[in-house]
């Protein structure tokens, strides 16, 4: 089941999440180098949503703003960049 994904900048970092009454249970961050690229430098899963596809749902939203935006993405988290790894067809977004 999906689950909604939200996102939030602020000040040069940012982050798509999933969140239950107020509290994040998931979230991939990211820092803005410029007004066009931005660092994801971080992935967290809560246990209880662990093994779900939660982590690549958040992936997909960041991949699909960043093509409405016109970002590029460099993937430190060592979660983000093994998809892009994995996933030529999301490639597009990259450095």
């Amino acid at each position: 089941m999906p689950h909604t994904i939200h996102h939030h900048e602020q000040d040069a970092k940012g982050a798509f999440y999933v969140e239950n009454g107020g509290q994040r249970l998931a979230e991939m961050t990211y820092s803005r180098t410029n007004a066009t690229m931005i660092i994801v430098d971080h992935t967290e899963v809560a246990p209880s949503l662990s093994g779900q596809g939660v982590g690549r749902e958040l992936l997909g939203a960041l991949v699909q703003w960043a093509r409405a935006t016109g970002t590029k993405v460099v993937p430190l988290c060592p979660f983000a960049k093994a998809q892009f790894d994995k996933d030529a067809s999301i490639r597009d977004v990259l450095v």
